[in-house]
């Protein structure tokens, strides 16, 4: 799975602690910004999360030239090209983007047009399509879990053509991540659970999945550390700044790690349940985790090694060494498998496909040929057709 040759790449700063959001306007001026723009969501807005930011400004000197907070969970186009307009009217010359991965995804996007001009971000979707450095560009992210802050990818719905169109360029990558617990402290138990199981899927299919290699792994296993300890100290006492900052830190190294490495068939099914069932991604990828990595590691051998090692950051050194080795990827699933039923306990998040109350058994057929569409099937350690993807659907349903 470690192959010869492997490129690595992150060139986003990363401003992190307590004291973080202190360090955004020495930065912004750094970069020759002196009129940035807030985008954000409503909800950011009522949670208390930009006064903090604001006040950071103010001690800085400085103020947003503009806000836009019409962010909704699902952006589009439209919000896009509304977001760039008031860019343009206001004469901002950065964004900072405080929130979700709406709200990131949002911001590349118009970034896009306030450097490219025009009014349509279709000529810029796929790959390769941006050619150039992009306006200054700061990601505050307010969950701990899509990593967002540090990939160089974005997906933004077409409503005119029903379509979602995905971006992908270095040039979309945040000039710096703030990780600062403050943003996270409010997120409600349900949302803290699902997001942090977004970040622990991304590292491990980063750690198991074909384009693993040596420097990704170190990220990824650092994340899923911090996940395992972290978590459930968040879950049992949400105000606990320390942890909370532990789960900022898992999910942008988690997002290092994949960006470099990319997912795997986790993602490929949970993409197409969020597309047709409107599952929240990351209640999708920690009920379908333990049951993609079960039907990974029958199938290949080097793939269930890998999902042993990552026994010892999951339970510790102590439970990894009383393990034998043909027992590990075992362990390592079923301790997965009992974080998610504390979380359920505690928060309500899905066990299985049944418990979202959204997905009808029907579906599974059609779920599965969609899933045949995603490019991360290519990075997954196992070849996938159409009956493995309705297999580990029927296994995840009930």
């Amino acid at each position: 799975m470690n192959r010869v040759y492997f490129e690595f790449f992150c060139p986003v700063k990363i401003l992190a602690g307590t004291s973080a959001l202190e360090h955004v306007p020495f930065e912004l001026r750094r970069l020759g910004s002196s009129r940035p723009m807030l985008v954000t969501d409503a909800g950011v807005r009522r949670a208390g999360l930009l006064a903090p930011l604001e006040r950071a400004l103010a001690e800085g000197d400085m103020a947003f030239g503009a806000v836009f907070e019409d962010v909704p969970a699902d952006s589009s186009t439209h919000v896009v090209a509304a977001c760039a307009r008031l860019y343009r009217e206001r004469s901002c010359d950065a964004i900072v983007a405080v929130g979700g991965g709406s709200v990131i995804d949002t911001s590349k996007g118009a970034n896009i047009l306030v450097s490219e001009g025009g009014e349509s971000l279709e000529p810029y979707a796929g790959a390769g399509a941006l050619t150039r450095p992009l306006k200054p560009f700061f990601v505050v992210p307010t969950t701990s879990g899509t990593g967002s802050e540090v990939t160089l990818a974005a997906v933004i719905a077409d409503p005119d053509k029903g379509v979602k169109l995905p971006f992908t360029s270095p040039f979309l990558l945040p000039n710096a991540a703030v990780l600062d617990p403050r943003m996270t402290v409010t997120l409600p138990p349900f949302l803290t659970a699902a997001t942090a199981m977004d970040a622990l899927t991304h590292a491990v299919e980063a750690y198991t999945c074909m384009a693993k290699n040596a420097v990704s792994d170190a990220y990824a296993v650092a994340a899923v550390k911090k996940v395992a300890e972290h978590l459930p100290i968040v879950m049992a006492s949400p105000g606990d700044l320390a942890a909370r900052f532990e789960l900022a830190l898992a999910a942008t190294l988690a997002g290092i790690a994949f960006s470099n490495s990319m997912t795997g068939l986790v993602h490929a099914l949970g993409h197409a349940i969020g597309a047709l069932c409107h599952v929240h991604h990351g209640a999708c990828m920690g009920l379908l985790l333990p049951y993609v990595l079960e039907h990974n590691a029958h199938g290949d051998e080097r793939c269930r090694d890998a999902i042993g090692e990552l026994l010892l950051p999951l339970d510790g050194a102590d439970v990894y060494a009383r393990t034998a080795r043909g027992a590990r990827p075992g362990a390592a699933i079923a301790s997965i498998r009992a974080l998610r039923d504390r979380l359920h306990a505690q928060c309500g998040l899905a066990r299985t496909l049944a418990e979202t109350g959204k997905v009808g058994r029907a579906q599974l057929p059609t779920l599965a040929r969609m899933a045949l569409d995603e490019g991360a099937l290519a990075y997954n350690p196992v070849a996938i057709g159409y009956a493995d993807a309705l297999a580990v659907l029927e296994r995840a349903w009930a």
